[in-house]
């Protein structure tokens, strides 16, 4: 294993959710309108709104896939006809995923001081509840009180585990905002997507939004964008796909078109004043990998340079400020590097999933051509920043 020289941040690390994630602190009212487990055919199956839910192939995780089995694949240095042969052995489920004394000794053992915790499960839930708001709102406030439960929204400084948040209704939104910042929250999550609530879809920078928009400033609290279910299926559909999410499925064509949900988020916080409206605001994007951000420089290059008067300031200046990126470790980070900067890239390891990496701190290998300051930067300090709380400051 790498020896830094210091302990890491790691950006991006997962739990597997247990089986009563969702249900545990669940209304029993609305059990059967959110998630159920049932038996079908000599298997458990998860069903989401009374439907089975195949986001993720074996939801119980047991047994489940070593960390970093896929590093090769995603590499593209081994090509898998069928991905299910490329995760190898499975294995039965670690302690390290579901218990959060056992991750901190894992941490130890990997030089990691701290970490941002995402669901593993829980980022698909949002695509598959949104067409029944009531539904979805309970899940996810039953969701997050697991999640700090089990794991702590903030646990001994160490453990940031993410509160799940959506804007489908703005109230329930800062409400849940307010319970998170009552436990000492320092991120929260959510999804790279439009919003669809009861006047139909909202971008991210809808008027009705401001209220919570408002409060993440005051508190200062960092924004983290998670890829997941984006609910991009119309697309597919578009173009005679299955529009179903489930990981891990490959379709060739799906793989290459080119509606981003992460470059669309992003736009959004830029074209709409979200950024320069609220300053305190600092978005992170994890696991979205930064290939998308290319195209989308050039984009708000022309249209700054044609509409001047629509933006409060360059938009390439706002990124620089605002915008922080997890990249993937097989991205070109040179160009991310001369794009946005060393001090707004985050090492994200992705661990324990199987295409993340066996040993989280390996990410260093990739910054080969980085300073020394700058790979403290990637692999510490501006994760270590995100969770401090920025100081307040009145809206621009």
């Amino acid at each position: 294993m790498a020896d830094l020289g210091f302990k890491a941040f790691d950006a991006d690390q997962h739990y597997y959710e247990a089986e009563d994630a969702f249900i545990r602190y669940m209304e029993p009212a609305m059990r059967k309108r959110c998630m159920q487990w049932a038996d079908i055919d000599g298997k458990k199956r998860l069903l989401v709104g009374g439907r089975v839910n195949r986001f993720i192939p074996n939801p119980t995780f047991d047994p489940v896939a070593r960390p970093g089995c896929l590093d090769s694949y995603f590499r593209a240095k081994t090509s898998a006809k069928d991905i299910r042969e490329a995760f190898g052995q499975l294995e039965p489920i670690s302690p390290f995923y579901r218990d959060r004394q056992a991750r901190l000794t894992s941490m130890d053992d990997q030089g990691i001081e701290s970490c941002f915790m995402f669901p593993t499960l829980g980022v698909g839930m949002e695509a598959a509840l949104e067409n029944d708001p009531p539904a979805m709102l309970a899940a996810f406030r039953a969701f997050n009180r697991w999640v700090d439960d089990d794991w702590g929204v903030n646990y001994e400084n160490r453990i940031y585990a993410a509160p799940y948040i959506t804007l489908a209704d703005v109230d329930w939104a800062i409400e849940e905002l307010e319970w998170a910042l009552s436990r000492d929250a320092r991120i929260i999550n959510l999804r790279a997507s439009s919003v669809l609530g009861s006047d139909g879809r909202r971008s991210f920078g809808h008027p009705l939004h401001d209220p919570f928009w408002q409060r993440v400033n005051e508190a200062g609290i960092t924004v983290c964008i998670h890829s997941g279910d984006a609910g991009y299926g119309f697309m597919l559909d578009y173009w005679g796909q299955d529009s179903e999410f489930e990981a891990f499925r490959y379709s060739p064509l799906r793989s290459l078109l080119s509606a981003t949900p992460i470059a669309d988020t992003v736009a959004s916080f830029i074209a709409e004043g979200i950024f320069t409206r609220y300053r305190n605001i600092r978005l992170a994007t994890i696991e979205s990998g930064s290939e998308w951000l290319s195209p989308l420089l050039k984009k708000l290059k022309k249209a700054y340079g044609q509409h001047t008067y629509a933006f409060a300031e360059d938009p390439l200046e706002t990124i620089r400020k605002q915008l922080f990126i997890s990249p993937y470790y097989e991205d070109d980070l040179q160009q991310l590097k001369s794009q946005i900067g060393a001090e707004n890239i985050l090492f994200g390891s992705d661990w324990p999933h199987a295409e993340g990496l066996e040993f989280p701190i390996e990410f260093v290998h990739d910054l080969e051509g980085f300073s020394d300051d700058e790979i403290r930067l990637i692999m510490r300090e501006n994760a270590l920043g995100l969770v401090q709380p920025k100081g307040a400051m009145a809206s621009a």
